[in-house]
């Protein structure tokens, strides 16, 4: 109803909205019968990978897709019809987009049926428990961009990641919770408020942690899990982490990955192990250079199994960030490209929850 009035007072007609599901490999009608559109081969898919205008002629009219991009996270596209183009139909059109993108993020916090349209399959318990929890899957300004999936998408037990951004700074940060059910859920929910709660009180990376380690112990005694919290300087790019018994963060820097740029010697996990040692944990810093991309990943990602039973492994993963970063595409395509071809190898048959972050700075020429 939303988009046909907003069409309707833009003096567009027809058109049609499409929401990406949660995997990012279709588009779903929005409020119609039209047909699913495939992400990697549609007109409408090229604009949502692109996120650009894409125009298609068949010869009886032309059809303009735009992208639906809410701040930094793409939503979907927009398509609209005309049978000549002028420059004022493009800017009804972009206009027609830049309107319905809010509208549809608003939208998703009330209205079921919105969420509905994402989801191709049922969601497990767990997951949904954790995904009401998540932030957008992606967030950024001219400067940075952060961004994020989980697999098995509907079926995600005890991984969760988060990011926020203030005037100064990056927060972004990976959780991996012992186990794969609804105490690894909580374990999970538990730390990312223990986190957020601390970090809006202006604590530091070590004083994070200490809170998480409290609440856990207080409130899910017998649960730990594995971490990288990290947090980014827009202005300088220095980055500075807390690797919690995790796997290391990769560097990726132009279409190259920096071997061992961030492989640091681990703390132990949040929670109780942390609980039973007075060792304080180590805060690392590195210097990014403009254009640099930073991954941060649970273990789910290298113990993926390959269709002869082999495990995917560092190097299959170190290989794949390679080929996904050497496109050239927009760090949320990147990601996407990556998770897939993971999911891809594996026959989608992943043996642990699966969480990948990336973060991309750029900052202004000098």
């Amino acid at each position: 109803m939303v988009v046909t009035l907003a069409a309707e007072a833009l003096g567009l007609a027809p058109v049609q909205a499409y929401l990406a599901d949660l995997q990012q490999r279709q588009l779903i009608p929005l409020g119609s019968p039209a047909e699913a559109l495939a992400v990697d081969d549609s007109a409408g898919g090229w604009a949502y990978r692109k996120q650009d205008l894409h125009i298609e002629e068949d010869g009886r009219a032309i059809t303009v897709w735009l992208p639906l991009i809410d701040g930094a996270e793409r939503l979907g596209v927009v398509s609209a019809s005309t049978p000549a183009m002028d420059p004022s139909f493009l800017v009804r059109c972009r206009a027609l987009a830049a309107l319905l993108a809010p509208v549809i993020t608003s939208k998703r916090a009330y209205k079921d049926s919105v969420v509905q349209r994402t989801r191709t399959e049922p969601m497990g318990l767990p997951a949904e428990m954790l995904r009401a929890l998540l932030p957008p899957r992606t967030i950024g300004t001219p400067r940075i961009v952060s961004t994020a999936v989980m697999e098995p998408a509907y079926e995600i037990g005890g991984d969760a990641y988060d990011h926020a951004l203030t005037t100064s700074t990056l927060h972004a940060a990976v959780v991996d919770a012992m186990g794969h059910d609804l105490s690894s859920g909580l374990t999970a929910t538990v730390t990312m408020a223990a986190c957020r709660n601390a970090r809006r009180t202006g604590s530091d990376l070590n004083e994070l942690t200490t809170a998480v380690d409290m609440a856990l112990g207080e409130w899910l005694p017998d649960q730990f899990c594995t971490a990288v919290l990290a947090q980014l300087d827009l202005a300088t790019g220095a980055l500075r982490w807390i690797n919690c018994g995790h796997p290391p963060p990769l560097l990726v820097r132009g279409s190259r990955l920096v071997s061992e740029a961030m492989e640091r010697e681990p703390d132990v996990p949040m929670g109780l192990p942390a609980l039973l040692t007075d060792a304080p944990r180590t805060v690392h810093q590195i210097a990014l250079e403009p254009g640099d991309r930073v991954l941060l990943h649970t273990d789910g990602i290298t113990e993926a199994r390959l269709a002869d039973g082999a495990e995917f492994g560092a190097h299959r993963f170190a290989q794949a960030v390679i080929h996904a970063a050497s496109t050239g595409e927009p760090a949320p395509e990147t990601l996407r490209r990556l998770i897939h071809s993971v999911l891809d190898a594996s026959e989608n048959r992943l043996r642990d929850d699966a969480t990948i972050l990336l973060l991309e700075w750029n900052p202004p020429l000098s």
